[in-house]
């Protein structure tokens, strides 16, 4: 019997088609990976130590792009992990996508035990399908976008459930409302039908904020109330040219103030090169738009830690 060699679901036979519906699907992705296919990663800039967290009091590092991991009175969760080189389109031999400027502060291995994954939506840059395997197991609880729980392996989690604007979704002593941003939920052009969440997390005397990605929208002053968000994590970048599907840095701190959010914690960039704004432009003009409140932005690099204890 002769052995047919097959490469993400096509036969060796089949690879230009698969390559030709990808060009087709993306031409700017085949540019970026010869761009910078021999480019190196760099290091992430500092590592955290989650180990050192204690079960008490609010914890988060950042570990790039939208990957944060929180803990939450002992608690663990991990916000829209990519943790991979490259994000993109999975050929079989390959991965056709954006490679990483920075590694992620820690890799899986160095992850303490998560509780919760919350997924905001379904682009390769925050639902990253290796990732999410590594991540598999029946102690660990997903929380997604309405219509996306198609893209896991749903067994093999403790439970998946996905959410609607407004819906919500209990994880012991955590509770996850999902609400609605601007944004969009398509991970290929035509599956326009899968949603788009930011989250709101509540556990005992904390409330978090995940902004997930966002154009500028007044949909975050509802989330006022007379109890202030503890910590908002919100995108900074690919505002040029995507101005019409995210923010500005000086847009995203007021969407967070507007929600009424204590700390702020700027993500969606230094990761990967999703635009054509400067590297360093968007931590620069977030502290651009605090002003005199600088001490409220909970950290600027790559693998940085916050906590908040009483």
């Amino acid at each position: 019997m002769r052995r047919r060699t097959v490469v993400g679901g096509a036969g060796l036979a089949g690879l230009g088609g698969v390559g030709a519906w990808a060009y087709r699907t993306a031409p700017h992705l085949w540019k970026q990976y010869a761009k910078d296919r021999e480019r190196a990663i760099l290091p992430a800039p500092e590592r955290p130590d989650p180990k050192a967290w204690s079960d008490r009091g609010l914890y988060a590092a950042w570990l790039g792009h939208t990957t944060v991991l929180l803990k939450i009175d002992g608690v663990t969760i991990l916000t829209d992990p990519v943790l991979s080189n490259r994000v993109g389109i999975d050929l079989g031999l390959f991965t056709l996508g954006l490679r990483r400027l920075v590694e992620p502060a820690l890799a899986v291995g160095d992850l303490p035990k998560i509780d919760l994954v919350l997924l905001s939506h379904a682009h390769f840059d925050h639902l990253d399908i290796p990732t999410l395997r590594k991540l598999e197991k029946r102690g660990t609880a997903v929380v997604t976008a309405a219509k996306t729980s198609d893209l896991l392996r749903v067994k093999r989690y403790g439970s998946v459930r996905e959410l609607g604007w407004g819906e919500r979704a209990r994880v012991g002593p955590l509770e996850i409302r999902a609400f609605q941003v601007r944004h969009w939920g398509a991970r290929m052009r035509s599956d326009t039908y899968r949603g788009y969440n930011g989250y709101t997390i509540e556990a005992g005397r904390y409330r978090v904020l995940f902004g997930g990605d966002t154009a500028i929208t007044t949909l975050f002053k509802p989330l006022k109330t007379s109890r202030p968000f503890d910590l908002a994590v919100m995108p900074v970048g690919a505002y040029n040219p995507w101005i019409h599907s995210h923010c500005t840095p000086e847009q995203s701190w007021q969407m967070a103030n507007d929600a009424g959010a204590e700390f702020f914690l700027p993500v969606h960039h230094q990761t990967f090169a999703l635009s054509r704004e400067p590297y360093m432009e968007p931590i620069e003009r977030v502290y651009g738009a605090a002003g005199r409140h600088t001490g409220r932005v909970a950290f600027e690099r790559i693998g940085q830690e916050f906590r908040l204890t009483a």
